[in-house]
């Protein structure tokens, strides 16, 4: 099945325009799309300016104040709908992400479930406690602890999952009662704009969710700062996190950091090696290398480290890079020119340094004359932990391999970068797995299987990594807020 993502019946329009304060809004001045699987420009966007902003924003504040008033029932009716319409509509979506973006229509597909499983689970804390009672040091007095909305929320979204984290963002903020500005990575923007159109369609109140399209040190900076803002939400780059949160510290208001990752997979000598060997491959390759929680360095104890490379580099070799629409295709492009030559630079450096090229390097052979922005899987070997490509996030498709003899050695290896979101590691024993789930200094540690991280769960980071976090019922409460209330109930004599 394929759609004509842009035209008068689409989601997008035959023009997409940006979502302020419930009015579709178009300007004069734009921002191209690329096409990463071919090069070229895909469509133009509109650009924020400032009046936008305060359009949005005055409006959000209306609508949050009768939203914050439903009940959590009522607002979860609403996410019902929105599930439904995003099944109505999945496969334009997923074609959407695939096409600002690169990954394959399989994986899009899947990342549109994603979205539903985010707006699910939200909807499920309509049976939550909303506050609780304490004890109080006196008769005929309560003291109570309420949860209520923030007001407004800012997301700063990225492009490697730009419909799946605007449901990890909006499905939460929603249902605690808050209104929402998104403002999607400039490579990505059609999915949010697109998602937006269907919670649209869904019943979502006017002015609860708006899209502002446009670059991120310019609009993304006044909305972090405006001072109707309560809180901000990011996934994002650890460099843009450390951005925005020294720009909402003079508001002092709630700032949720989900950023970078340099994922270990520990592999030892008694580990299930086939399954290591498949979940290693999966995890580094899946999106084209493109994920927070990816493999981005395998450690495999010297007894199994070379089967372990032989195994990896028979899959690595049979992947299928091509045109993601095509259902054949396991890898697509990167989403960018300047991320191909990020990743590139850092195999060159590596190489350079003394690493082994065992497969890739660069462009397919196959794609060598086509303008999209194919890299080829990489793997490496004869890697020290020392170097930029194991320390630094390459967020591609390349795999540095490290040998190692003992469990301290590889706990020191693991935990050696400033890094601290997701590691990994295979072993048939209980002691140490168990170990290893205290001794990594992760937010999420993973034992004889990789992700996704599930909504229930908690997805946050450590060091450099992140502050605060996403999904589940901890991270539900981020979009929520304290207000303790004193009653004194006593009869005058």
């Amino acid at each position: 099945m394929s759609f004509s993502l842009l035209s008068e019946n689409s989601l997008l329009g035959s023009t997409p325009a940006m979502l302020v304060g419930g009015r579709w809004v178009s300007t004069d001045e734009t921002r191209p799309v690329d096409n990463p699987a071919t090069g070229e420009v895909l469509t133009e966007v509109p650009e924020a300016g400032p009046e936008h902003l305060e359009e949005t924003l005055a409006v959000a504040y209306k609508a949050q104040k009768d939203w914050g008033r439903r009940t959590y029932a009522e607002r979860a009716d609403v996410l019902a709908a929105v599930i439904d319409a995003v099944e109505e509509h999945a496969e334009e979506l997923a074609q959407i992400v695939v096409a600002e973006q690169g990954k394959t229509i399989t994986e899009a597909r899947g990342e549109i479930g994603g979205v539903k499983a985010f707006f699910d689970f939200a909807l499920t804390q309509k049976y939550r406690n909303v506050g609780e009672v304490v004890a109080s040091s006196a008769a005929n007095r309560q003291l109570i602890v309420r949860e209520e909305p923030i007001g407004i929320v800012a997301a700063i979204i990225p492009w490697n999952f730009p419909a799946a984290i605007y449901a990890r963002k909006v499905a939460p903020a929603l249902m605690a009662g808050n209104a929402i500005v998104l403002k999607p990575s400039e490579l990505t923007p059609l999915s949010a704009l697109a998602l937006a159109k269907v919670c649209e369609k869904a019943g979502v109140p006017a002015g609860l969710v708006s899209v502002l399209t446009g670059g991120g040190r310019s609009i993304g900076k006044a909305l972090v700062e405006h001072p109707l803002v309560g809180m901000v939400t990011v996934t994002g780059s650890t460099r843009a996190g450390r951005e925005i949160l020294a720009q909402a510290a003079h508001k002092v208001i709630p700032v949720s950091l989900e950023l970078g990752g340099k994922a270990p997979v520990i592999v030892f000598d008694d580990a299930d090696l086939d399954l290591a060997v498949q979940e290693a491959f999966e995890s580094r390759f899946w999106n084209c290398g493109q994920v927070c929680t990816c493999n981005e360095r395998t450690y495999v104890q010297r007894g199994v480290h070379d089967e372990f490379v032989r195994r990896l580099l028979e899959k690595v070799n049979g992947l299928v890079v091509g045109d993601p629409l095509d259902e054949g295709s396991q890898i697509g492009p990167k989403v960018s020119q300047a991320e191909w030559d990020k990743v590139k630079a850092f195999v060159d450096g590596a190489v350079g340094a003394g690493a082994r090229l065992e497969a890739g390097g660069g462009r397919p052979e196959h794609l060598a004359e086509d303008k999209g922005f194919w890299f080829a899987p990489t793997v490496l070997t004869g890697v020290s932990n020392d170097m930029d490509i194991v320390q630094q996030e390459v967020f591609g498709p390349v795999l540095p391999i490290i040998p190692f003899d003992t469990y301290d050695e590889v706990v020191e290896y693991a935990n050696s970068t400033d890094y601290g979101l997701t590691a990994y590691a295979y072993t048939e024993d209980f002691r140490t797995a168990l170990s290893l789930t205290e001794d990594l200094e992760f937010g999420e540690v993973y034992i004889n299987q990789t992700g996704p991280e599930q909504v229930q769960g908690f997805h946050t980071g450590w060091k450099m990594s992140g502050l605060g976090g996403d999904d589940g019922q901890h991270g539900f409460e981020r979009y929520t807020r304290k207000k303790t209330v004193y009653l004194d109930y006593r009869r005058g004599n």
